[in-house]
């Protein structure tokens, strides 16, 4: 399934029950770029420590933005031996350069991406939200005036007095009379509509509802209504469901990596520390100075983290495994010793064929990435005596190669 802006409301919650459900996902991302410098040779020289791996990355190539996003859900099916993915969740967007070549629609970047934001940033838009409901003051802010509101006058500069005025003098024949229930004065400045919320906050015992709109040139405007209790509690209540839909717009795509991340679950990835270093930055916060910072970091966010590039490069595979690289690893483990699993797409949801390959699409990288990491696990059950045919994502067998 393809997910951007326009259906991402409407399949979240899908999203949502497929990582519920899951007994591990595998993800990939697309890049708008590797980096701003080094080749991409030299910035995965073979010859690096960790350390100096991870510092290239981090300088290099955190200006980039993860465009797209795989996300592949694996269930094990217990009366069919078999594991289904699930969902294939894509944050639409393409690398710039080389993923145009692979068919990439770009106006799916500009047009249709999924807004997110990382933990900082909802934080701060928090605070905003909270802010417009404690100061009326700016567009958008719905407030009530009650006789229990403030006394204290509001302390207005000389040139603004005359303006206040002329704003008092239309509330009080707003309130004399009995026909009209609405006022719609004329578009000001920020700084005036403040004065008006605060004025309107001191000056009158009976209660009214003032709201900022904008006209058709983007002018905004205050509108006074009249109401009586039942009606402020009812406007109310929609302001603060649109605030909150407001900030879930907002948040966006975050809301589906701190899913898979409060999940606990096994995520599987293919040489997937760059993958999992934008994951963070971009959805969570800045990356640390080094990397054994970035490691407890990482394992905040995503406590168990398996690698199929590395599990391949690692005993019992790397003498019956010559190249690691995603496309050749999953050819590979489909011939002696290894079997492919059998696996079937959940209701609904179109499922790959790996034999016309995907390469550098997210979601086909991770569903690759998934069957590779089933294979391999299978594959150490028949070690175990008697053999297991089906190794699960829990199994204490692939804990050896967790968070390496």
């Amino acid at each position: 399934m393809e997910i951007i802006r326009s259906n991402f409301k409407s399949n979240l919650h899908k999203v949502y029950q497929a990582i519920e459900e899951a007994d591990f996902f595998a993800i990939d991302g697309e890049f708008s770029g590797i980096s701003d410098g080094p080749s991409v040779t030299a910035l995965t020289n073979g010859f690096d420590t960790p350390e100096e791996r991870y510092q290239k990355l981090k300088k290099h190539s955190m200006d980039f933005l993860l465009f797209q996003f795989g996300l592949c859900t694996f269930k094990y099916d217990d009366t069919d031996s078999k594991s289904s993915p699930d969902v294939k969740f894509v944050c639409q967007s393409s690398s710039i350069d080389f993923l145009a070549s692979q068919g990439f629609d770009f106006n799916k970047v500009f047009h249709n991406g999924i807004p997110y934001l990382n933990q900082e940033e909802e934080r701060q838009l928090r605070e905003q939200y909270d802010e417009k409901r404690s100061q009326a003051n700016g567009a958008g802010v719905l407030a009530y005036v009650s006789p229990n509101t403030s006394k204290c006058p509001v302390t207005i500069p000389e040139d603004q007095k005359k303006f206040i005025d002329q704003v008092v003098d239309k509330i009080e024949d707003l309130l004399q009379n009995e026909e009209n229930k609405n006022l719609d004065l004329e578009p000001c400045t920020g700084f005036q509509r403040k004065l008006i919320y605060q004025t309107l906050n001191w000056k009158y015992p009976k209660g009214i509802h003032v709201e900022t709109l904008e006209t058709e040139k983007k002018e905004r405007y205050i509108v006074i209504s009249k109401v009586d209790e039942e009606e402020r509690k009812r406007r109310e209540q929609q302001k603060h469901a649109k605030e909150q839909e407001e900030l879930n717009d907002a948040v966006g795509f975050s809301r589906v990596i701190h899913a898979i991340a409060n999940s606990g679950k096994l995520v599987i990835g293919h040489n997937m520390l760059l993958d999992v270093m934008h994951t963070v930055h971009q959805f969570y916060c800045p990356l640390p100075t080094d990397l054994n910072e970035f490691k407890e970091m990482t394992t905040c966010v995503f406590p168990r983290l398996l690698d199929t590039k590395l599990m391949a490069s690692t005993q019992p595979f790397k003498d019956i495994i010559n190249n690691t690289s995603l496309a050749e690893l999953e050819k590979r483990l489909k011939e002696t010793p290894f079997s492919p699993p059998k696996v079937e797409s959940a209701e609904g949801f179109p499922s790959y064929d790996t034999a016309s390959e995907q390469l550098h699409e997210a979601g086909y990288d991770a569903y690759i990435t998934g069957l590779c990491f089933i294979s391999m696990a299978n594959y150490l059950g028949s070690f175990l005596s008697p053999p297991k045919i089906h190794v699960s994502a829990r199994s204490k067998l692939i804990e050896p190669f967790f968070n390496k």
